[in-house]
């Protein structure tokens, strides 16, 4: 619930850019400013949860291909071939 009120004075254009946007975003001004804020304040302590939200969902997604791969140290000479076997053997091709 809100309940405190905070003013502060603007340029003319900085009040129109910021009610274009609102309008834009189909918020309220205020709405508007309460998410701007929010956002700066995490990012400013290092807490943009957005962020790291999307870059652990990232993460989950490669590590479900990701692996490693076993064998001789000449390997990287046949990768391509074992990577190949390695697909056809997951998905029975």
């Amino acid at each position: 619930m809100k309940t405190d009120v905070y003013s502060w004075r603007l340029a003319p254009h900085l009040k129109s850019e910021l009610q274009e946007a609102a309008r834009a975003e189909r918020k309220s001004v205020a709405d508007l400013l309460e998410e701007i804020v929010k956002g700066w304040l995490q990012h400013a302590r290092g807490q943009d949860d957005a962020e790291g939200e999307s870059q652990q969902r990232v993460r989950e997604a490669v590590m479900k291909c990701a692996g490693t791969i076993e064998g001789r140290p000449d390997l990287a000479e046949n990768a391509r071939s074992e990577v190949r076997a390695r697909i056809a053997r997951r998905h029975g091709l």
